[in-house]
């Protein structure tokens, strides 16, 4: 397994979103200055509206900034030229969401190879539905899986490219909490032993404990930050 990259990995200067919706602007970045570092795992917490998913979209290259820059590890991620922000998606980052978006009528070994197919330098299904501990589980389709589990192959699906970048949006919204921690022990793994940085959208507070470092947003800003001295294991979160 290669060794973690280190340095920072993302570099935001100034970044704002506006949406436009007839004759009515939507702020949904004011002006973000942020870095984050390979091997980190951040939380950003805030309520609903706070731009929370539209910064993850913007990290992922699913979006781009109206104005301001965001530099990947000395590249900006401007939207310029498209077919290298599509490379960037394909090879660089790995998303995981609240619901699984698992293809029902392939195996969970089948839907990670989709993306194993076409990336760079994968890991095997195998190797990345171990990772997430489903190694017992790998030939069974969707529905023969629980919630967990089905977000447990989803989060395998990510990280079988091997990529920097680990963007969870809610990933245990849908999940009670016994689950929810289950999926958290799989997230925490990857960023441990691969070194991805790992950011995280919840609205759980109690998960930010497992974070080295917690942004909190509020009207397209952070509006306060800090640094967690001592990461909690996921198993010892006090929901």
């Amino acid at each position: 397994m290669p060794a973690p990259s280190t340095g920072v990995v993302f570099e935001a200067r100034s970044l704002r979103k506006v949406y436009h919706t007839g004759e009515v602007d939507v702020v949904a970045l004011a002006g973000v200055d942020l870095s984050f570092n390979a091997g980190e795992l951040v939380c950003l917490l805030g309520p609903s509206g706070s731009g929370k998913s539209t910064l993850l979209n913007i990290l992922g290259g699913l979006d781009v900034p109206s104005s301001g820059e965001l530099i990947y590890k000395g590249w900006p991620l401007d939207g310029s030229q498209e077919h290298l922000l599509t490379q960037f998606r394909r090879n660089c980052v790995g998303f995981v969401f609240q619901f699984y978006n698992l293809i029902p009528s392939l195996t969970a070994r089948e839907n990670i190879a989709l993306i194993t197919s076409i990336s760079l330098n994968p890991m095997s299904p195998e190797e990345a539905l171990e990772m997430v501990g489903l190694s017992a589980r790998m030939d069974h389709f969707p529905s023969q899986l629980s919630g967990g589990e089905q977000q447990r192959v989803a989060i395998a699906r990510a990280i079988a490219k091997r990529p920097e970048v680990l963007l969870c949006d809610e990933p245990t919204g849908a999940l009670d909490v016994t689950t929810g921690i289950s999926v958290l022990e799989a997230v925490e793994r990857i960023n441990r032993e691969l070194g991805t940085l790992t950011v995280i959208i919840t609205h759980n507070a109690v998960m930010a404990e497992m974070a080295d470092r917690v942004l909190y947003l509020s009207d397209g800003k952070i509006v306060n930050s800090h640094h967690n001295p001592i990461r909690l294991p996921a198993s010892e979160l006090k929901w």
